[in-house]
């Protein structure tokens, strides 16, 4: 299996996840041989690269083929994500997003898919979109973002159907807040007016439906929301 943006929070959680659950994994970051979060193991390959370039994902698909000989399951977690009134992002601000969310998803789903098609034995992808493509929040200002996360969601429900017949399964989980180190310096009181439960997420909340997912034989095209109920109404 390959997870991206694999170095901290979300992602990290799932590499631990699947290890203990006896997966092999090949995970990438930009430095994530650097950061300490991992060890190489028999189970576990690393791969350094910043997820937007092609050549990354093309050394993430090579190193799974060569360590582990098969690729089944992708977790498209990498992702950025930056709050602005709509008139204040920039041109840059939108391609900085596109390639690493919508590029970096491209490059790396497409290597997966075409081997997961040759190996003829199926396959899961989940990818990472935001509870706020459903339910935008009052001053929780994120369109240009929600472009990326809301164009995750089609491809996730595209892709699901134009693979069904091979077995290749394609989910998404949507979380609200989670407690990771992107919101290390949110006030954690408004953090949790923003889920009706008054709650944040933790990681594993995350993680356990991630899990879920890509073992869940019969589920496909679904968009899996954790977010305290925040995606059904106003609150």
């Amino acid at each position: 299996m390959i997870v991206t943006g694999a170095s901290q929070g979300i992602g990290a959680g799932v590499v631990t996840a699947f290890l203990d659950r006896g997966y092999k994994v090949v995970a990438n970051s930009r430095n994530i041989t650097r950061s300490g979060a991992f060890e190489v193991s028999d189970r576990l390959a690393l791969v350094d690269g910043d997820i937007a370039e092609a050549a990354t994902a093309a050394e993430i698909v090579e190193t799974a083929g060569d360590r582990f000989g098969t690729i089944d399951a992708l977790v498209n977690n990498a992702g950025i994500f930056f709050a602005k009134r709509f008139t204040d992002y920039t041109i840059d601000d939108l391609r900085s997003l596109v390639a690493v969310n919508i590029e970096g998803f491209l490059f790396i789903s497409q290597l997966a898919i075409k081997q997961m098609v040759a190996q003829k034995t199926g396959g899961s992808i989940i990818n990472i979109s935001s509870t706020m493509v459903d339910h935008p929040i009052a001053g929780a200002n994120a369109a240009v973002a929600m472009i990326t996360k809301g164009g995750i969601e089609a491809v996730t429900r595209s892709l699901a159907m134009e693979y069904v017949k091979q077995g290749i399964r394609v989910n998404a989980v949507a979380p609200g807040v989670v407690d990771t180190p992107m919101h290390h310096d949110d006030p954690k009181e408004l953090l949790r007016m923003l889920q009706p439960m008054g709650g944040i997420s933790s990681v594993k909340d995350i993680v356990d439906a991630i899990v879920y997912l890509t073992e869940a034989g019969q589920v496909t095209g679904e968009v899996l929301h954790v977010d305290g109920g925040a995606h059904v109404g106003k609150w």
